[in-house]
């Protein structure tokens, strides 16, 4: 199956309402319509994850970015482009998003994806997606296909095909998540 029809595809699924596993610039993760309560609901419940944790979105660049996250630290915008290590940032006062997209206090985790199937997904897509690593809620995180458990895949509508040479078939680690603190002017890592 060409790249092209691949992405279509996953593009198709998530349009109709459906959850895909797909690789990221991460980790495996399991993704879906953030606008579409019941695919929310439904990876959820295939994660068995809390009702009221947040999710992170996933976007392919900094204009798609702008428009949830309206104010955007010019040192978070330079760091952006120049952070070698996927970097997903915890915003405050994002637009148009509700729990389980913010935290309690309306903030927002986003992560810019530049390249790769997932960054070509989000693009064709048009929307940001909700991302989640592909495993069960307090599991370790799998480091490649291999370790995902077969629930998670049964309970997925579509599964990325993904070449044996592909990048993320081998270990990858999950992105660094901080937030920029705007007193001292200094990111504050939650996960590094």
């Amino acid at each position: 199956m060409l790249q092209t029809e691949k992405i279509a595809k996953a593009v198709e699924s998530l349009k109709s309402g459906g959850v895909i596993l797909h690789p990221t610039d991460t980790v495996w993760g399991i993704a879906c319509d953030p606008f579409n309560p019941e695919a929310v609901s439904k990876v959820q419940k295939l994660k068995q994850r809390p009702n009221n944790q947040p999710f992170i979105l996933l976007v392919h660049s900094l204009e798609q970015l702008k428009e949830y996250v309206p104010k955007i630290h010019p040192r978070v915008e330079t760091l952006l482009s120049l952070h070698q290590r996927p970097l997903t940032i915890v915003y405050p006062g994002v637009n148009g998003l509700s729990q389980p997209l913010v935290n309690e206090k309306g903030e927002g985790a986003f992560r810019i994806v530049s390249s790769g199937s997932c960054h070509e997904i989000i693009r064709s897509f048009g929307k940001p997606l909700l991302s989640t690593s592909a495993n069960l809620h307090g599991s370790p995180t799998p480091n490649h296909f291999g370790e995902i458990t077969s629930d998670i895949i049964r309970g997925c509508d579509f599964t990325y095909p993904c070449e044996r040479d592909d990048k993320n078939g081998r270990e990858q680690s999950p992105s660094i998540i901080a937030t920029f603190n705007e007193k001292n002017g200094e990111l504050e890592f939650l996960r590094s």
